[in-house]
Formats: structure tokens, sequence, C-alpha cells
């Protein structure tokens, strides 16, 4: 087994390759794991078998499992995933700024590869093979480092793709993949400065917060989910119950789905109820106001309405106005996805300009904070702080810039 360091060494080096690959290579080599894929769907899924197993006897809850399950459509939305990058512009050369001085000399700003992206990430196989494309088509190198909950199947994933990458010519150390799913091997990499250009935490609070504290490798922060939704005193009551249920219930185990909810307390006495009835698998935890409409709830603690709880559990408080609503918001917020349902358009502009997280919705699931649906192919993470990239980060948040600069004999005086 290769220590991080020989990993990091390996990836760093293919990087250095992939500086001077064009975007017919690079597509091609994503067409050749697209391909491949497909080929070992029997194995990759026998390999995932193993996974579920193990964790099922291990007590992993229901709604984990089904994060970490591989079916032949899961699969499938995999590859279509690898098809819509190759349709994407290759942002790399790509000049976002350009001048020419009173001297004559020729600026120009590009967009280049990180070189090394290191991505630690917890028990979702597909998310090696996302991080792998998106860092392929940014000419990035990456080195994986999964839980080891989903050790087989990211292994069976990414020695798929190497072989692809192989088959196109490209180097297999473009996609590596440690084996030590130790907290060691996590501090390694979070050492690896100089080895790893940047490292992308994916996964629970605790994996973010560990990253943020001990990396001395630059870091993106990644997407701690606490989103919330609003029904204003102007809501469309239908849509705010199609909204809510499809927020909360069409897959609880991701960090974009809604965990709490609040709501105007003029709409109250009928949104809630109804509400219940609408989707009646989900545990919701109210404050007093919200118990008294609905006395099934659970009383709410102050930390319910932080909790992100990737299941199907929900925290509800009853305000009097808007303002109440955005300050509750900017209390519990990790910054994500924040959605407010309403036909007063004043309203729908207070809230989308004063609510401060990577993503604000009016009328909308918060559902869709996500790369595919953002037009960016697959994601690598959605981004919860504000410098370099915030939101979904796709290719280019990938990328970084240099500026490149043509003279003719100019000196400074």
């Amino acid at each position: 087994m290769r220590s991080i360091e020989e990993l990091a060494k390996a990836a760093k080096r293919s990087s250095e390759v992939l500086r001077s690959v064009g975007t017919d290579q690079k597509n091609q080599a994503l067409a050749a794991i697209a391909s491949q894929l497909k080929e070992e769907e029997e194995d990759i899924l026998k390999a995932n078998s193993e996974d579920c197993e193990k964790a099922q006897k291990e007590g992993m809850r229901p709604i984990l499992l089904d994060r970490l399950k591989l079916t032949p459509k899961r699969i499938d939305e995999m590859i279509e995933g690898v098809d819509r990058l190759i349709e994407l512009d290759d942002p790399i050369g790509e000049v976002l700024e350009g001048s020419t001085r009173p001297n004559g000399l020729e600026i120009r700003k590009i967009r280049v590869p990180f070189g090394v992206v290191g991505m630690i990430f917890e028990a979702r196989p597909n998310v090696a093979v996302d991080a792998a494309c998106l860092c392929l088509k940014a000419s990035d190198a990456c080195l994986l480092r999964g839980g080891k909950e989903a050790i087989l199947s990211t292994t069976a994933l990414t020695e798929c793709m190497r072989r692809a990458l192989v088959k196109s010519g490209l180097p297999e150390d473009t996609i590596c993949l440690t084996q030590d799913t130790s907290h060691e091997s996590a501090d390694q990499m979070m050492q690896a400065k100089g080895l790893i250009d940047v490292l992308i935490p994916r996964g629970s609070a605790r994996l973010i917060q560990t990253v943020v504290e001990n990396s001395k490798v630059p870091f993106i922060e990644t997407g701690v989910g606490n989103c919330h939704i609003y029904v204003d005193e102007w809501a469309d009551l239908d849509k705010a119950i199609a909204i809510t249920v499809n927020a909360k219930t069409s897959r609880p185990s991701v960090c974009n789905a809604a965990e709490s909810l609040v709501v105007h307390s003029r709409v109250a006495g009928e949104f809630l109820p109804r509400l219940v009835k609408a989707m009646p698998q989900v545990t919701l935890y109210g404050d007093g106001r919200a118990k008294a409409l609905v006395p099934t709830m659970e009383t709410a603690s102050e930390e319910d309405f932080g909790r992100e709880y990737l299941d199907l559990k929900m925290s509800v408080r009853i305000v009097d106005t808007l303002q109440q609503a955005i300050d509750h918001i900017a209390k519990y917020s990790t910054g994500h996805s924040e959605t407010i349902v309403t036909e007063n358009l004043k309203n729908a502009r207070i809230f989308t300009s004063q609510v401060d997280s990577a993503a604000v919705y009016v009328n909308a699931s918060t559902r869709f904070t996500d790369g595919g649906q953002f037009g960016e192919g697959a994601e690598i993470g959605i981004s919860t702080q504000k410098l370099h990239a915030r939101g979904p980060m796709g290719i280019k948040a990938l990328t970084t810039t240099k500026f490149v600069v043509w003279g003719d004999g100019q000196i400074r005086l």
C-alpha cells in the first residue's frame, strides 16, 4: 500500500503532464471512463453490495445506507454526469482579463489548473467519480481518500477509471486513491503542503471542522447544510407544501435537503396541519406556537434549530414578520441554501438581498443546489465559504489564475 506522500508525489508528476494535455484528449479520456464504468458495472455493484452488507451488519442507519448504495440507475447517472462534462467548455487557458499598458506590455489573466486536488470524503462512492472527472476536465490530478464504509466501492470505481486513463494515453496516477481510511491518512493529507495544492473535505460537520482546524494545505470549506424554508404570509400554500415536501423528503441524507421550516403566523394555522398530512413520515420539532397548532409535534430544543438532521426530521418555528424569519435564518443557518415561498415581489427581494447564504431561492426547493442542476456538469462539493468559490463547485472552481505578460524589451525605470 502506497503512503500518502508517495501517492501525492505520483499525482504531482501526473499533474505536470496534464498541463500540456489538450481538450480533445481530456474529453477522450472522459469518454473512456464513461464506457469503462458501464463495462465494469457488474463488478462495481458486487463490490458495493459487500460494502452495504457490512455496513448494515454494523448498524448503519437506513438513510445513510442509501447514500452508500449503488444501483444500475445510479451508475447510469454517474455516466450521464461524465457525458455532461465532455460537453462543457474547457476552462483551461480562458482569458479572463486583458490590457495593454502605456509602455506596450500586454497583460493577460488566464485560467490554469491547481495541480493536485486532495479530496477527503465519507461513505458516498459516487463522489470518487464526480471528483476525479471534474479534476481531469480542469487538468488537475487528484488524490482521493474515502470512508472505510465504502472502501471496496471506491476502489472498484477508481481502478476502473485508472484503466480508462491508460487506454487514453494519460498517466494512471492522474487519479489516485489511498487504501488507508484511518484518521492518520486524513491528517497526513492535511499536512502535505507543497504536494497537495488544495484540499476539499466533503462529509460531516466533524470532518469539515477537523480540516478547518488542522490543515496546513489550503482548503475549501464545504457544505454542512442546515437549509431553511420560509413560508411567507403571502405564500401560495399549494406551492409551499410541494416545495417543503420535496426539499425534506426526496433525499433527506444530502446537504441540500431542508432541515428547518419557518412559517409566518398568519398562514401557520392552515399550512402546518396540511403539511403534516402531506409528509407523515417526517418528525417535526416545533416551538411552543407550532405545537399549539399541531400537538403531535415534538418539542424543539435550541439545538434542534441549528441541527443538520440528515434524516426525516425537521425543526419548525413560527414568526410574525419577514424580518424575524431573516433573523432566525441568520442565527442558525450554515450558509448553504435557503428559500422563501411568497407571491410578494417586495418580500422576495428583501429576502434575497438580506439572507447571506451560498444559494438563496424564491419559490423553489433547496434540492436544486447541485452542480448538475446549475449547469456545471457534476460537482465536487458545495462551498459555504466566501473566498475563491461559493455554492456548487464545478470545473471552474478547480482552477486558479495566473498573469501572462508579453513584452518587447521593456525595463522598469
